[in-house]
């Protein structure tokens, strides 16, 4: 099976293991990444102005190079793929917009929201399912307490994203089990861990992930896994009073699989 790949700037950088690990599990499930070619960055916020289009344009060219392939466009670091998730669905609901970035773009068709975006979360539970995965288990993670971190960006909106429940998410949860290990659920699993506020309110920030990792704590998690490198940071440098490791779901997986 092959799919267009959208990798994302801080996967260059700061996260190469989020990409890395994905990348190698991907080959062991029989899974194709295609990179897209000359992808830009897809600017890490959702415009939420309704006539802000010039941030929208690189979100469209990436979801217009997997429709000319006809190929679902897999996305991997929570903001990109709450980026290009939310600036499909205005192409697909809202003409203004839809009309104003086809002109811009002046595009042989108008791109109208046909490219179905995908999580790898998603590819694992809904293409390969957690059923097929845990068979390919090599190196299960077997008493392991593992608390899945969702955060903010995967889940809400619902309505547009539709990645889980916004108030119980399974999907992370499932992940874990697949993998051999124990789930930790505890209350601030999808809470903000304060990611767009830690440049200017470090303070608030740091109080919103120190409850976090309390919380995880407090229910006996030895470890959080994330699929955000923001949310990765945050956890990591900001939670300033009790610590836990934290690790991207995909260097668990890639452990799993034997391939790390």
């Amino acid at each position: 099976m092959i799919f267009s790949y959208y990798p994302g700037c801080t996967l260059k950088t700061k996260a190469k293991e989020l990409d890395e690990y994905a990348r190698k599990s991907a080959k062991v499930l029989g899974i194709t990444l295609e990179e897209l070619p000359d992808w830009q960055c897809c600017g890490a916020v959702y415009p939420l102005a309704q006539d802000e289009i010039a941030t929208r344009l690189s979100s469209v060219r990436a979801l217009v190079s997997a429709k000319d392939v006809d190929r679902d466009l897999v996305t991997l670091c929570s903001a990109c793929h709450h980026v290009i998730k939310r600036v499909n669905h205005d192409m697909e609901t809202n003409e203004d917009i839809r009309t104003k970035v086809n002109n811009y773009l002046e595009l042989d068709e108008d791109y109208r929201g046909e490219t179905n975006v995908v999580h790898y979360l998603e590819l694992l539970r809904d293409v390969i399912g957690f059923d097929e995965l845990r068979k390919k288990v090599i190196n299960p993670l077997k008493g392991k307490k593992i608390g899945a971190y969702y955060g903010c960006l995967l889940l809400r909106p619902s309505k547009t994203m539709e990645f889980d429940n916004p108030e119980n998410p399974t999907i992370m949860e499932d992940f874990i089990r697949a993998i051999g290990g124990d789930p930790v659920i505890y209350p601030y699993r999808n809470e903000c861990c304060g990611g767009y506020i830690a440049l200017n309110k470090k303070e608030l920030t740091q109080e919103r992930c120190n409850s976090i990792v309390a919380s995880a704590i407090e229910k006996d998690a030895d470890m959080l896994i994330t699929a955000c490198p923001l949310c990765m940071y945050n956890l990591d440098i900001n939670s300033t009073e009790q610590k836990l490791p934290v690790y991207y779901f995909t260097e668990l997986l890639a452990e799993a699989l034997g391939v790390k």
